[in-house]
């Protein structure tokens, strides 16, 4: 199913199918199924359906709505606990169907459980800029098992909520973590030449990573400084400036979705890379897992160790990747 799903992306956002373990592909399967199913849906009414922090201690899920004898929102919405976030199991699955709808504005698309729509950890509606990206987060709700919902797979919905809470309030904090950590990026570090023990991977780095700082270059004007020190270097302040101002002019999915994918990668220009095209899903991870990769070769691979940590690398690279390829209008 992955390859015919990516396939069909292949025009769009140029990805392609990175191969997981079996034993840890069920995210990344998860994922590919949001993009791919959910296409025959219908708008249904809209009344509400939240998950939120009203109590400070984390309580239990409401199967059925509470019953009131006033005709108040909770007497037709469902509440859920903020821990849809952190990834743990939160209740049962009270909803038969799921679809999408345009937003009552008409100005983006939103999420049906049932007859409610669908809204954020703060109770603001989940409205999606297009039909794909409802679509697709839809599929991730329609999937989830009879005995529980299981927010860790669900990587769209909580780039949705990120991109639709926290980018709007804290932008500014997002972009100034990115730019402070940008001297120490993954790409800028470079293996001792002179080391037989890492001879190998220097080769490796300037035969993968010199065309990613090649591009650099043509793209921002300035050359970027590579090192091979512990303590890290500095970059030329006209590149970091260059840098900072794409930042500025990405919109909210834009900036969650770079967000996401520098922080899997300790790479804001893998990031970018993504972000302009450079670079495709596999592509980026081969950079990212380089010099492990030579390690994994050499030494072989740790069961429950080095496969896990690939697997969960591929969802978070591949989920901020479709995320961000479906949330930009055509």
């Amino acid at each position: 199913m992955s390859s015919s799903i990516l396939s069909k992306m292949a025009k769009s956002i140029r990805i392609t199918n990175p191969t997981l373990s079996p034993s840890h592909s069920f995210r990344y399967r998860m994922l590919c199924t949001s993009v791919a199913t959910a296409a025959e849906q219908s708008p249904l009414d809209d009344t509400s359906f939240t998950f939120s922090n009203d109590n400070p201690r984390d309580e239990p899920v409401f199967v059925k709505a509470p019953r009131s004898n006033s005709s108040s929102r909770s007497s037709s919405s469902v509440t859920m606990p903020t821990s849809f976030m952190t990834g743990s199991i939160v209740g049962k699955r009270f909803y038969q169907k799921v679809t999408t709808r345009e937003a009552d504005d008409r100005n983006g698309w939103a999420v049906m459980l049932d007859y409610r729509t669908l809204k954020t950890p703060t109770k603001r509606p989940l409205k999606l800029p297009t039909l794909g990206l409802a679509k697709a987060v839809a599929a991730e709700w329609e999937y989830q098992e009879t005995d529980g919902i299981r927010p860790f797979t669900m990587p769209l919905m909580k780039l949705a909520c990120t991109a639709l809470e926290r980018v709007p309030l804290t932008r500014h904090t997002i972009i100034e973590h990115l730019i402070k950590k940008f001297n120490s990026d993954l790409v800028f570090c470079r293996a001792p030449e002179e080391n037989v023990l890492t001879s190998g991977v220097y080769e490796r780095q300037v035969e993968k990573i010199d065309p990613l700082l090649d591009w650099v270059h043509s793209e921002f004007g300035f050359k970027p400084i590579v090192y091979s020190s512990f303590f890290g270097g500095n970059q030329e302040d006209g590149l970091i400036k260059a840098v900072e101002d794409l930042l500025k002019k990405t919109n909210d999915c834009e900036l969650a979705s770079i967000d996401a994918i520098a922080s899997a990668a300790h790479s804001l220009i893998i990031a970018i890379g993504i972000f302009r095209g450079k670079l495709q899903i596999e592509e980026a991870i081969e950079l990212i897992r380089l010099e492990e990769d030579l390690q994994v070769d050499k030494w072989g691979l740790v069961e429950g160790g080095h496969d896990v940590d690939i697997a969960d690398l591929q969802v978070q690279i591949s989920s901020a990747t479709v995320f961000l390829a479906l949330s930009r209008r055509v």
